[in-house]
C-alpha cells in the first residue's frame, strides 16, 4: 500500500510559491525511448491531470521508459482554475524570479531538457471541437478540443520523432479508427505554426520544447466532453499511440474499452492515513467528517492518490482529489500520543489482533477486548458507560448517521487515555451477498 505524504504546517511565507511537483519514473526492463508526460499545466482541466495519474497507477512499462508529472500545477488543481497565479503555460520564455510559479517552471524546464528524453506530451482539456473547416461556434478551426497540436510541421534536422506532423497524423488515425463514444469525437491535428502565427503559444511548454530539439505533442480532449471517465480514456488511447510510435511496450491491468471498468478505477480514490493512527477510505466518504481527533499543527496525511492534496480553511481542512473536493475535515484538538503496540477485538466469535489506522471487516458483531483505554465507539452509547469496550456490539447498535461513508458501512472506534488521543480504528461491516 503506497502513501504520498502532505504535511500541513501553518506559517506565511515570504512569497507565494506554486507547490513542488513529483517525477515519477516507470521505467521498462529492456531499454528504450524515453517519453515525458505531463498533466495539469491548467487546473481546470481535469482530463489533463486525472489520465497521467490513471497511468502512473494501472500501467506497467516493460520496454523504454515513461516519465510522469501528473499535477505540475497543484495550486491551480485545488482551485479549478486554469491559472491561479497566471497562465503556467505562458511562462516558458521568460519567468520572473518572484513569480509563484519560477521554481516549478525551471524544475520541468530541466526535466525537458534531459537527454533521456525522447518526446514530450503536455495533456490539456480544450474548449470545443477542432475542425479544419468551420461548421459552427463549437465545430471549427478555432477550437482546440479532440485535437493533437503541433508547433510547426517537423523539427528540421531531427531525425529521432522531428516528423510531427506525420506523427500526430498517425496517432490521430488510429484513434478516429478505434472505438469512440460518439462520431463526432473524432480527433484532428491542429497545427499552430507557432514561430509565424502565435505569439502566444511561443511563450508556451511545448514551443519551448520544440526550439530545444525535443519533439513536443499536446492532447487536448474537449471541455464540451463532460464525462471525466471519457476523457481519461481518450486520452490514455492517445498516449498509447505515442507509445508504439516510439517502441514502448507496456501492459494494463484493465481494459481500456471498458468504461464501467475505467470509472470505477478512475473514482477509486484510496486511503488516507492521519498522523499514522488513523485511516479514511476515500472513495465513499462523506461530504463532511467532523470531531476528527487532530494536533493543533503539522498533521501529517499520507495519501495514496497521487492527486490527494489538503486546504485548510476557515478552521476544516478540505480533502481533495485532483479538483474534486471530497470531504471537509472538522478538528477536534488533542494531544496526540503513540502506542505501537497492537489492539484486540473479538470479531465475528473470534480475538484478532489490529492496530491503529487498520479497517477491520465484521460480519455480524465485534467486542472490543478490555485496556486501559477509554474507547469511544462513535455513533454507540450504552447508559452508565464510561467505555465502551468488553461490550457485544452488532451494526444496529449503531446509529447509522455516524457511518464515515455514505454506504452507512464505516464506523469509528477512538482509543484516548489521560486526555490524550492515541488512534482509531475503523469497522467495515460487510455487506451480504446478493
Amino acid at each position: 500500500m503506497r502513501f504520498i505524504v502532505i504535511c500541513v504546517i501553518f506559517f506565511i511565507p515570504l512569497f507565494a510559491a506554486n507547490k513542488d511537483f513529483t517525477l515519477y519514473k516507470k521505467e521498462g526492463n529492456i531499454k528504450g525511448n524515453t517519453l515525458l508526460i505531463i498533466g495539469g499545466i491548467h487546473g481546470d482541466e481535469p482530463g489533463g491531470y486525472f489520465a497521467p495519474a490513471f497511468l502512473e497507477k494501472h500501467y506497467k512499462i516493460k520496454k523504454g521508459n515513461v516519465w510522469i508529472v501528473p499535477n505540475i500545477n497543484a495550486d491551480s488543481i485545488i482551485a479549478n482554475k486554469r491559472g491561479l497565479y497566471n497562465d503556467m503555460n505562458r511562462k516558458f520564455s521568460v519567468i520572473e524570479k518572484d513569480d509563484p510559479d519560477y521554481l516549478v517552471v525551471n524544475k520541468i524546464k530541466k526535466i525537458i531538457l534531459d537527454k533521456k528524453v525522447d518526446l514530450v506530451l503536455n495533456l490539456h482539456d480544450g474548449h470545443g471541437f477542432f475542425r479544419k473547416n468551420y461548421e459552427n461556434a463549437i465545430f471549427n478551426p478555432n477550437a482546440w478540443g479532440q485535437a493533437t497540436i503541433i508547433d510547426q510541421e517537423k523539427i528540421n534536422g531531427l531525425e529521432k520523432f522531428g516528423n510531427l506532423d506525420e506523427i500526430a497524423t498517425k496517432v490521430n488515425n488510429a484513434l478516429n479508427n478505434d472505438k469512440l463514444f460518439q462520431d463526432f469525437h473524432s480527433f484532428g491535428v491542429k497545427n499552430t505554426e507557432t514561430k509565424f502565427k502565435d505569439e502566444q503559444m511561443q511563450l508556451s511548454l511545448t514551443f519551448f520544447a520544440v526550439t530545444h530539439n525535443k519533439p513536443a505533442f499536446a492532447i487536448e480532449t474537449s471541455k464540451n466532453i463532460t464525462d471525466l471517465a471519457h476523457k481519461v480514456i481518450y486520452q490514455l488511447k492517445s498516449i498509447e499511440e505515442f507509445m508504439k510510435v516510439m517502441n514502448i511496450e507496456f501492459e494494463r491491468d484493465f481494459d481500456v474499452n471498458n468504461y464501467e471498468e475505467v470509472s470505477k478505477k478512475l473514482f477509486d480514490f484510496g486511503k488516507v492515513r492521519i498522523n499514522n493512527n488513523m485511516i479514511f477510505d476515500l472513495s465513499d466518504i462523506k461530504k463532511t467528517t467532523r470531531f476528527v481527533p487532530l494536533k493543533n499543527d503539522k498533521n501529517d496525511f499520507k495519501f495514496e492518490h497521487i492527486l490527494a492534496d489538503t486546504k485548510f480553511i476557515d478552521n476544516r481542512y478540505e480533502i481533495y482529489i485532483g479538483n474534486l473536493k471530497v470531504s471537509d475535515f472538522y478538528p477536534q484538538i488533542f494531544p496526540i500520543a503513540e502506542y505501537k503496540k497492537d489492539i484486540k477485538i473479538e470479531v465475528d466469535g473470534k480475538i484478532i489482533n489490529t492496530k491503529f489506522a487498520e479497517e477491520v471487516n465484521i460480519k455480524e458483531n465485534f467486542k472490543i477486548l478490555k485496556t486501559d483505554f477509554r474507547v469511544n465507539i462513535i455513533g454507540f452509547s450504552k447508559t452508565g458507560v464510561e467505555s465502551e469496550d468488553d461490550i457485544l456490539v452488532k451494526k444496529s447498535d449503531i446509529l447509522d448517521n455516524y457511518s464515515v461513508d455514505n454506504g452507512k458501512t464505516k464506523y469509528r472506534v477512538e482509543f484516548y487515555k489521560d486526555g490524550k488521543f492515541y488512534g482509531m480504528i475503523i469497522l467495515n461491516f460487510l455487506k451480504d451477498d446478493i
